[in-house]
């Protein structure tokens, strides 16, 4: 994937997974709180009660392959893609690859607090990938951003590490244990009180193969990837990542970014130029899982 270039180099160790592709989510369904029922309604029987509304989902491909999704399609003529409607997903990966707890016990932060309050102080709908280690490590921000209806909180794997050989130095899971790595990664969610829990699943540095995704299929997830690379991880120019974002951007583009402080450390700086910018062109920001909607 071109994508993978820019996050793959930056990341070496805690980011180089930030931004790969989504989709697990067997326990999300378990995770999802039910849908109230209206209060002018008479009491219905149990049968008739309301349901949460499940996110969408791309079928597997074939041979049970985890299907992977990367933008909204915008129809191949030029009228239909003038037509095609200014929506775009803004994602942030939450990594945390599984032994650098004894970095975060010396102060190096993985998390990015005054990124997510931006977020929220400017409206903006996101889709947060998280890895099951960052989870246990940040529960009450796990917690506030996964019980939050701005945010949907998606797989990055328990333990950050790659889906394939050669993924920018990370350490390789073993096939055999793929679909474990992300069921556990689940787990930590349930774990730490996550609730808009979405089947969607990013890998480590956004490396994947057919193997892979052979691996995953009983994870029954879609793996997200993106069309936009913000260029966020390691970057000291907020401009720079804005501007790398605002000419990428097209009407239906899923977009990479961070939200890990000590490897980001000025994506919230560069958010703040986006946003505004986004909208002022008629831009409107949505989750994935509305992205993904048909």
């Amino acid at each position: 994937m071109t994508a993978l270039t820019v996050v793959g180099v930056l990341f070496g160790g805690a980011l180089a997974g930030c931004g790969g592709a989504a989709a697990p989510a067997p326990a999300a369904p378990a995770t999802a709180s039910p849908a109230p029922t209206s209060p002018s309604a008479p009491a219905p029987a149990a049968a008739t009660s309301a349901t949460p509304k499940k996110p969408p989902t791309m079928a597997p491909g074939p041979a049970g392959r985890t299907p992977v999704f990367e933008r909204r399609p915008t129809g191949g003529s030029a009228a239909e893609k003038a037509a095609a409607e200014k929506v775009v997903a803004l994602t942030f990966d939450a990594d945390m690859t599984a032994d650098q707890g004894p970095r975060a016990k010396a102060g190096e932060r993985f998390d990015n607090p005054e990124l997510i309050a931006l977020l929220r102080r400017l409206k903006v709908p996101s889709t947060v990938f998280m890895t099951g280690r960052w989870a246990e490590e940040y529960p009450a921000q796990a917690k506030r951003i996964g019980t939050d209806d701005l945010f949907e909180v998606a797989n990055h794997s328990y333990s950050h590490h790659a889906f394939t050989a050669d993924c920018y130095g990370l350490p390789v899971v073993a096939k055999d244990s793929m679909t474990r790595d992300v069921e556990r990664a689940f787990s930590a969610f349930r774990q730490a009180g996550v609730r808009n829990v979405v089947p969607y699943f990013r890998f480590p540095g956004g490396c994947y193969d057919d193997a892979a995704l052979r691996a995953l299929g009983p994870a029954d997830v879609t793996a997200v990837q993106w069309d936009v690379v913000s260029g966020d991880a390691f970057a000291t120019d907020a401009g720079a990542v804005a501007e790398q974002v605002l000419d990428g951007v097209r009407p239906g583009s899923l977009v990479v970014m961070h939200c890990t402080r000590s490897a980001a450390p000025v994506t919230a700086e560069a958010i703040g130029r986006i946003v505004p910018e986004l909208r002022k062109r008629g831009y409107r920001f949505v989750k994935v899982s509305e992205l993904m909607e048909e």
